[in-house]
């Protein structure tokens, strides 16, 4: 199992995070689109590593059009030596529409789409195809030498879907060359929903499972002191709820019998009590969807729930200790 870390966005810091990530011996590190650009910190991650393959965990897809991903993508990918993957989500209609003021169609087909015109680019770019991509959200039909990058060494970057309902993950299956599972999921609803929709994709595709790779990465709930441990357990309790309030997810919910919970989050979080939300969420709860135990636990726990089917996964390992992070990491790595 690989295992990845978030760098954050503080630019000015990513040097030395990502020097220190290196070292602690992850294999890769990301970065999420919320209160910043998710691109900029990867730029950076490039260049003051060596190996660490670096990836947006994820960027929103239909805040952009498939060129100006396109152009992002080779750029990094060319900048950091065929290290980059491009991982993307949709998000959901209202920040679509009232926050990035963009178009929201059918979500599964767009991004089916979306990706599809993005390899139909990289195609004309990288092995000269002509460029005649026509669908219903994008079309794409002029390119011109000046506007075709030169540096096309190390060719496109992977591109890796997020997904939680059964429709994109299919999509992701299909056209992607590896998944990222949601936080905000639990084994019940892996093994019968997400895991045989991807297959259905990979099928259509005419695909094999080693073909794509499957990044999952549950709550980590630990910490070396009762205060750490709290603060831990606060955090994820939280988290959760926060998700759990959407209604697109409620079907996570009920693959544990706890369906009936959505709606209560959904009226607190339209309330503003997102604090209060956390409350909610009982321990019994949180470790359907969390990994809690002593930091010497966690590797062996994670590997036992989620070993047979998570090629990568990426948490912070909520513990003070450099050491004790690392030990979890390469317990991770070995498993």
């Amino acid at each position: 199992m690989k295992v990845d870390t978030g760098i954050g966005h503080q630019l000015e810091e990513i040097p030395q995070v990502v020097r220190n990530a290196e070292a602690a011996g992850y294999d890769g590190v990301r970065t999420a689109e919320t209160s910043h650009d998710p691109f900029f910190p990867l730029l950076l991650a490039a260049e003051h590593s060596k190996e660490l393959e670096i990836c947006t965990s994820i960027a929103v897809a239909f805040a952009r059009s498939p060129m100006i991903l396109a152009n992002i993508g080779h750029d990094l990918n060319a900048y950091s030596r065929g290290r980059f993957t491009l991982g993307l989500g949709s998000q959901i209609k209202p920040h679509i529409t009232k926050r990035f003021s963009m178009p929201w169609g059918a979500p599964a087909k767009q991004m089916r789409e979306l990706v599809l015109a993005m390899r139909a680019i990289w195609a004309n770019w990288y092995q000269g195809e002509s460029l005649e991509f026509v669908g219903q959200y994008y079309r794409h039909t002029l390119m011109t030498p000046a506007f075709t990058p030169e540096n096309a060494q190390y060719g496109a970057p992977r591109v890796v879907l997020a997904a939680v309902g059964p429709v994109m993950t299919e999509v992701a299956g299909e056209v992607a060359d590896g998944m990222i599972i949601h936080p905000f999921s639990t084994v019940p609803y892996i093994q019968s929903v997400t895991l045989p929709a991807i297959q259905a994709g990979l099928a259509k595709a005419g695909r094999k499972r080693e073909d794509f790779e499957i990044s999952y990465s549950s709550f980590v709930v630990t910490g070396r002191d009762e205060a750490e441990f709290e603060a831990s357990r606060k955090a994820a309790r939280e988290r959760v709820a926060f998700y759990g309030s959407t209604p697109a997810y409620k079907g996570v919910l009920d693959s544990i019998g706890a369906g009936e919970l959505q709606a209560e989050l959904n009226a607190l979080s339209k309330q503003g009590r997102w604090q209060e939300m956390g409350t909610r969420i009982t321990d019994d709860l949180l470790k359907e969807f969390a990994v809690v135990g002593e930091p010497k636990d966690i590797a062996p726990e994670m590997l036992r729930r989620y070993g047979d089917f998570t090629d990568r996964t990426s948490a912070s390992f909520p513990v003070s200790d450099a050491g004790e992070r690392s030990k979890i990491i390469q317990a991770l790595r070995a498993g």
